[in-house]
Order: structure tokens, then sequence, then C-alpha cells
């Protein structure tokens, strides 16, 4: 690629991530919906949106920054939606998402039952961004998630590991680098591909009966590389890529997650199938 291509697509990028931000969310809910919003224990899933949401932020990220977006964008649409905090280390404040990730699945199992209880649901739906669209299929496999869940989207997920557009693999090439990342940061060694813990997650096939799966992934991320590696596979499994549905959508790992209107619809379409619309460049108007 050209120098000034290299320079012009993440301009692009920018431009039009930053043109989707601005355009304000819908305002009108529906007669249903309900009247509380975001982390609201009183909040009561409408006839017409019978299950909580739950988000799963990203690595580094946490419950409030992840989702200033995605939060407000699914409560204008009568959604519950609720967040979590999960997998920080001691004396790491306000990043999360670097603890042992089977661990965090804990955390996770421990926040479902908790918005569960609260809101009377009988299961909810996560979503999930990079690492957190990734962890809760450990939870869903070994901890009872199954049970409890109706519908896990990924936005970005790792879930077959993150290369990190290939850094990842010079790690041998520095002796004890690969030590040291898992002694310090052990949620970010599980995420290198081959990791013991990917190796068990994705042991006997990627999914686990009853769950609906979807993963939007971009061909401009830079992180959970290469792309394809986002897909899942099995037999109630919907892969998207994003720039199939808008070409002039250049969102990359972090853009996806959290702003990114059109990825947005296509999470509100995998939450609600049976009145999902199609997605295109214009639903970054919607």
């Amino acid at each position: 690629m050209l120098p000034w291509k290299r320079v012009l697509r993440p301009l692009t990028a920018l431009l039009f991530a930053a043109a989707v931000a601005t355009v304000p969310a819908a305002t009108a809910h529906a007669s249903s919906a309900p009247s509380t919003g975001w982390n609201d224990s009183s909040c009561r899933p409408s006839a017409a949106h019978p299950r909580p949401v739950i988000l799963v932020h990203g690595t580094l990220g946490n419950s409030v920054d992840n989702w200033l977006s995605l939060a407000p964008y699914l409560e204008d649409r009568g959604y519950c939606v609720f967040s979590l905090d999960y997998g920080q280390l001691s004396g790491v404040p306000l990043f999360y998402g670097l603890g042992p990730i089977d661990k965090s699945a804990e955390q996770l199992s421990a926040y479902v039952d908790k918005v569960l209880s609260a809101t009377g649901a009988a299961k909810a739906d996560l979503v999930g961004h990079s690492q957190g669209g990734m962890m809760p299929r450990y939870y869903l496999r070994f901890l009872g998630g199954a049970a409890k869940v109706n519908a896990l989207v990924g936005l970005a997920p790792d879930n077959h590991g993150a290369t990190i557009s290939g850094l990842t693999n010079l790690l041998p090439y520095f002796p004890g680098a690969a030590d040291l990342i898992k002694a310090t940061t052990p949620g970010l060694a599980d995420q290198i591909p081959g990791s013991a813990f990917l190796t068990k997650l994705n042991a006997g096939g990627d999914t686990v009966p009853g769950v609906h799966y979807t993963v939007i992934a971009t061909k401009y991320d830079e992180v959970a590389t290469p792309w394809r590696s986002q897909y899942l596979s099995g037999s109630d499994v919907h892969n998207v890529l994003l720039q199939d549905l808008c070409p002039l959508d250049l969102s990359e790992h972090v853009a996806i997650g959290l702003f990114d209107r059109i990825a947005f619809h296509e999470v509100a379409n995998a939450l609600d199938p049976a009145h999902a619309t199609a997605t295109s460049c214009a639903s970054a108007f919607s």
C-alpha cells in the first residue's frame, strides 16, 4: 500500500466515525418500553423485549466507557440494559479485563444471576466487545450459562485469539516475554493464539446448543487478527462482515464497539430477529 493510502484510510475512518457518533439517538420509544434505564435494577423487561441485555466490555475497557453509545442506543429501543466490570487486577484502577479469563467468566456468571433475579427474566442476552464477545463462551460452555442465555452477540470478538496484526508471532524471539505477560496480565496471555485457555475453550466445537450466536467483524480490525478468526462455526451462528453491510464503513477494532451505529443496528437485529430490518450505510442515521 502506498504511504499516502496508509494515512488516508485511518483519516477517512475517523471522519466517518465522527459523523456516525454525532447522529442523535432515536427519541421515539415504544409504548411498552420500560421507563427505567442502564444499570437500573428496577427496570422490568417489556413484552416486546422480554430479556435484559448485559453488555460485556473488552480488554482495558470498563462497564461505563465501553458503552456510552451502545447502552443508550438499546435503551432508546426499549431494552433493559446492564453492564459489569470484570477481570480487575490488584492495584490497577479503571482498566479491566486483565485477569485470568476463566475467573472473569465466573464474575459474569454471578452478574447474570444478579440481573435475572432483579428483573425476573428467565434468560438474558449478552453483547460483548473484543474479549467481552469471547469470554462469555467459557461461561456458556463450562459454567452453566447456556441455560440462562438466549443469545451472544460479539463485536470484533477474538474467538480464536488476537495476534494484534501479527505482533504476538514475535514473542518467541524475545525470551521470557510470554512468561512475563502471563505473570503480570494473565488476561492478555489467555488471548494469545494457542494459549491453554483458548485450546480448552475451542476444543470440541465453538458453540453450545440452545444459544443463538452472532459475530460482527470488520476487515479493518488490527487486534483480533486475522479478522476471519473471529468467526464461529456451528448450527446456530450468524457471522457478519461489517463491510458487506456498508462498504464505506472503515471502523476498526475499537470503533466497532464504541460508536459504530451501523454495527449497533446489526446488534439490534440479532437481539430481535423477528423484527430485523436490513442494515446498510443508512443505518448510521437511524
